[in-house]
């Protein structure tokens, strides 16, 4: 028989919700495992990276007490991916952010580290699951996939960002990850790269649907803190559709790929 166990944890300073579709979902053994498997790993993550618990890994490394190079292998596997990110958004998504008068530049994966760690979690549950659909909510930022092939796809809503009571869109998706960057949740806490101060001139939200969590991240972010030019970048990647709504004006779509080819 078909069940859904839903699990929410606060884990990074958010809710965050599992989402396991399938065979005795809320009473096999094995489902719960690997939940608090995932949980685990995630609760890890942020004990590894946090920038606000003073004896994390990477509070150390801000503080020149550990180098990268001598971190343990997480945290050097996400300065890669900071450095590749760097390079595919042409500097518009950086790890190192300039801090203080000084513009002394820091390690900061924060705007990274949430994607990775929930796409990995995602990852997890779909290999310890094969025969269960999988879908994990970070704060808004969604990771899903499905194991299964009679079942529906997940639905997607896509808030309004002046009426967070209203959908702008809804998507039904069978694989990927979907993630919005913007200003009405958290106030201006999307940094311009260049100058560490705000970035997302002429935006409210940017929300891009992506093969995997941690790309439609990187991107939400990168595009929203270009700004008013996010548009031209967002067409040109390959597999991803953005929905970007602007402080004037309606709503827009910018597509790389149709969001039918992602279902």
């Amino acid at each position: 028989m078909n069940e859904r166990l839903v699990h929410v944890e606060q884990v990074m300073g958010m809710p965050l919700s599992i989402h396991v579709r399938g065979p005795r979902a809320r009473t096999d053994p094995s489902v719960a495992d690997a939940v608090a498997r995932a949980l685990r790993g995630l609760h890890d993550a942020d004990a590894i990276f946090s920038t606000w618990k003073a004896g994390s890994v990477v509070s150390r490394i801000r503080r020149g007490e550990l180098t990268i190079a001598d971190a343990p292998a997480d945290v050097r596997e996400v300065a890669r991916l900071c450095e590749q990110a760097r390079d595919r958004t042409e500097g518009w998504f950086d790890g190192w952010l300039p801090d203080g008068p000084r513009g002394e530049r820091l390690f900061e994966p924060t705007g990274l580290v949430k994607g990775w760690a929930v796409q990995r979690a995602c990852v997890l549950l779909l290999g310890a699951l094969p025969a269960h659909d999988v879908l994990l909510d970070a704060g808004g930022d969604i990771a899903l996939a499905c194991n299964r092939d009679d079942t529906p796809a997940w639905t997607v809503g896509i808030e309004d960002p002046r009426d967070r009571s209203r959908l702008l869109a809804t998507l039904e998706l069978r694989a990927g990850g979907v993630a919005t960057s913007g200003s009405a949740a958290r106030g201006a806490h999307v940094l311009d790269p260049r100058t560490g101060e705000p970035g997302g001139a002429g935006m409210l939200a940017v929300t891009v649907v992506a093969p995997d969590l941690l790309t439609a991240d990187v991107d939400a972010t990168a595009a929203f803190a270009r700004g008013d030019g996010a548009d031209g970048w967002l067409g040109t990647l390959r597999g991803r559709t953005a929905l970007v709504v602007p402080a004037a004006g309606p709503a827009r779509t910018v597509s790389g790929t149709p969001l039918s080819a992602l279902a």
